[in-house]
């Protein structure tokens, strides 16, 4: 099942950047990926001039206004194994190299007015570039790149990685990286947060990975979604205060078996939808009204807005267990009188 089902209308996230996984896509990709992994060595495919002419498209202006050039390239799905021929492009603004066997991007350091770049299902390695300093919008999906280094491109605003072979978060400086809003990690290997220090995120997909906790993301003030569906969460400890712009959490299908975890929640002021859907304490009694007690500002459990009659309940268990709680007023005894007694 999609997440599009869990975030249906709800209007913290108007761009669609909601949208989790499709699973259809995935399987797709997983499979052109096994087949690429499958096969020792592919044939010596360049990229040539042919290949450029069906491919390009867009023409505009360039430089002084004087010239014109192609500024769009398209040559997926063409077992290409090298892309030199396009040092010599050096116009081009959008690309989209997607589905071939490529195992070094270095000619695109040379695309120095580089807007946009898609390069998911190669065979990369790495998503290390030269710092391109137009570059918004990167995609390296389902390629077999190991580690975060080397992307340092002062407007990307938007980098998916998902489906990679990516242990831990690590070369992804704030100062380089000032304008990136979306960080799609899904599908990876990782076992910690640690090394998300981006304080300009809006937008972070870290579900499918092997995370056991949250630590690490106190600096994320402007986060306002974060999914971890599909990890192996026990605990909810880590989500700080700090957090204070987080609307949308996603825990699905994680480990978490207390609700006596969410009370760790309180803390996030903004918090309005929460998704906890195929998690052991789903089994519980009551769940969905002890949910609400224990966060009271939630507006959304799983797919259901809560009705008013379900806050109402709520904040009468709420007051009671403050009350119960709260120790009774000790008896003042008047000294004066204790003294005439002999």
């Amino acid at each position: 099942m999609s997440d599009e089902d869990d975030l249906e209308d709800f209007e913290s996230n108007p761009d669609g950047l909601e949208r989790e996984d499709d699973e259809k896509e995935s399987e797709e990709w997983e499979d052109h990926r096994k087949e690429g992994e499958d096969s020792e060595e592919w044939m010596s495919t360049p990229l040539t001039e042919d290949m450029m002419k069906e491919g390009l498209s867009a023409l505009c202006k360039t430089g002084n206004g004087l010239a014109h050039a192609y500024v769009k390239l398209v040559v997926k799905d063409r077992d290409l194994t090298d892309i030199h021929l396009l040092r010599s492009y050096i116009h081009l603004r959008f690309v989209d190299v997607s589905r071939n066997h490529l195992t070094d991007l270095s000619p695109l350091n040379c695309l120095t007015h580089l807007l946009w770049l898609k390069a998911d299902g190669n065979r990369l390695r790495s998503a290390r570039l030269s710092e391109l300093p137009y570059l918004q919008i990167a995609s390296f999906a389902y390629n077999q790149i190991t580690d975060t280094e080397g992307i340092s491109h002062p407007r990307l605003g938007s980098l998916d990685l998902k489906g990679n072979h990516i242990h831990m978060v690590t070369g992804l400086d704030p100062q380089k990286l000032m304008s990136l809003h979306t960080l799609e990690l899904r599908g990876n290997q990782l076992n910690s947060t640690v090394g998300i220090n981006l304080p300009k995120l809006k937008n972070l997909f870290l579900a499918q990975n092997l995370l056991k906790k949250v630590e690490g993301l106190e600096s994320l003030s402007n986060l306002t979604t974060l999914h971890l569906r599909d990890n192996q969460i026990e605990t909810l400890s880590g989500f700080s205060k700090e957090m204070e712009s987080l609307q949308y959490l996603n825990l699905r299908g994680n480990m978490v078996a207390d609700l006596g975890e969410l009370a760790k929640l309180r803390n996030l002021p903004k918090l309005r939808a929460l998704v906890l859907l195929d998690n052991p304490c789903t089994d519980e009694n009551d769940y969905r009204r002890e949910a609400l007690v224990q966060v009271a500002h939630l507006e959304r459990l799983d797919k259901d807005f809560y009705e008013e009659e379900e806050r109402a309940e709520a904040d009468e268990i709420r007051q009671r267990v403050k009350e119960e709680a709260e120790p009774e007023p000790e008896l003042e005894v008047d000294q004066s009188s204790i003294s005439q007694f002999p």
